[in-house]
């Protein structure tokens, strides 16, 4: 059973990374202060492992003139053990294009990318707390234009997904 401590924990740890994103706060080893250094994450960008992962999510925040992610309804289960925990948690992620990337789009173009998803992690409890070692993000709807990637391969907004 999952304690309020460890609920509290978790939680908190997911919305410091949030921030740290939003903030654009990546001084020294900041990502350890999240993940651990052999963390996987997954999203709809591609798939990446090690601590360069975090440079993958620091460039892709970075692709726009300012970001907000909000985390909501964050589930834990710990294992017996204590020692590892699954948490899940929806997320809305608004993205302020820069200001070159919007007349690359058009005169009409929303200055906004909005993506409303869900994240999947596991999580590993480490002598400093806990620490994030598999992440799944999800995207269930996109609104606008996705970022301008330099890759060949463009996102293309996500509809909404029928009700299950």
């Amino acid at each position: 059973m999952t304690s309020q401590t460890e609920q509290f924990d978790i939680g908190t740890l997911v919305s410091r990374f949030f921030r740290a994103l939003d903030e654009r706060d990546f001084r020294g080893d900041w990502a350890l202060g999240y993940v651990t250094d052999d963390v996987r994450i997954v999203t709809p960008l591609g798939t990446a492992e090690g601590i360069g992962a975090m440079d993958a999510a620091q460039e892709s925040v970075e692709r726009y003139a300012r970001t907000q992610h909000i985390a909501s309804d964050v589930i834990v289960d710990v294992a017996a053990s204590s020692e590892t925990a699954q948490a899940s948690w929806n997320a809305l992620m608004t993205h302020v294009h820069h200001d070159e990337t919007l007349q690359q789009f058009g005169k009409d173009a929303s200055p906004l990318f909005t993506v409303g998803g869900r994240y999947e992690a596991e999580l590993q409890r480490r002598p400093e707390g806990w620490r994030i070692s598999h992440m799944t993000v999800r995207a269930i709807w996109t609104t606008a234009h996705p970022p301008v990637l330099a890759q060949a391969a463009e996102l293309s907004p996500v509809p909404l997904a029928p009700a299950r």
